[in-house]
């Protein structure tokens, strides 16, 4: 249909100014004038011609879109499914793979936490991974630094709590907070204390960010769900469409 019509206006033109060179850099100004109304006057006469274009426009740079984020996705899929030291939770042999980008002082990363753990918990079958991804000042990476060390020193229960508590967390972030966040959850605060700084933390959050840059993700939260990205808040049905999506491709 959208093509009809661009194949239609292509025609009238060529039929109105079938006497004239039809190279447009071989007219003369006069051909070329002549070439230019009759366009405008079909246009004019057809706006319906101008949408269908418009459609077919849009629905190319979606193509397009898309088989990039193809292309981002397959160039770094190692370094966003299995870079060996992000936290992986729910079900590690789930059948569909939720990949979370996020800041522990976004507005919209604490609205989706509730949200994406009761889906990973009514579902039973999402492998969930955490990229620390602070963006959002200092605080944010003081948040992060402190639960990336507590999971170098005690493992991924103990990140999972300093984690949660994190997202939880209403006020200021700030060495005081977080020693009453660590004392909640058990956590060796000192130990924590004393990795936060270590050159390790430090590039983790610098390959998350460069990750993050690589996929043109500029805001918290975003996702990877299974081979698809999903850039900002999301409410909790249409994650679970999403994934039902997901699995339907799957087959």
């Amino acid at each position: 249909m959208f093509r009809s019509g661009i194949l239609a206006a292509v025609i009238a033109v060529m039929a109105a100014t079938a006497s004239l060179a039809f190279e447009i850099d071989a007219m003369s100004d006069a051909e070329r004038d002549i070439f230019r109304s009759e366009i405008r006057d079909y246009l004019i006469e057809n706006p319906e011609v101008l949408m269908e274009a418009i459609a077919v426009l849009e629905e190319r740079r979606a193509r397009e879109a898309a088989a990039a984020e193809v292309d981002m996705l397959n160039d770094n899929r190692v370094a966003i499914f299995n870079d060996g030291y992000s936290f992986v939770g729910g079900n590690p042999d789930g059948d569909v793979t939720i990949v979370e980008f996020m800041d522990y002082r976004c507005g919209f990363c604490k609205r989706a936490f509730p949200l994406v753990e009761e889906l990973i918990a009514t579902d039973g079958n999402i492998r969930f991974i955490v990229k620390e991804y602070p963006i959002l000042g200092d605080e944010s990476t003081l948040a992060s630094r402190y639960a990336i060390a507590a999971k170098m020193v005690s493992g991924d229960e103990v990140y999972k709590a300093v984690h949660d508590s994190l997202m939880l967390w209403s006020g200021q972030i700030t060495p005081a907070s977080l020693g009453r966040i660590g004392r909640g959850t058990g956590v060796d605060h000192e130990a924590v204390l004393a990795r936060m700084n270590d050159d390790e933390v430090t590039e983790i959050i610098q390959r998350n960010r460069a990750l993050a840059q690589a996929l043109q993700i500029q805001g918290t939260p975003s996702f990877v769900m299974g081979e698809n990205f999903v850039r900002g808040f999301v409410e909790l049905e249409q994650m679970r469409a999403i994934v039902a999506a997901i699995r339907n491709e799957q087959g």
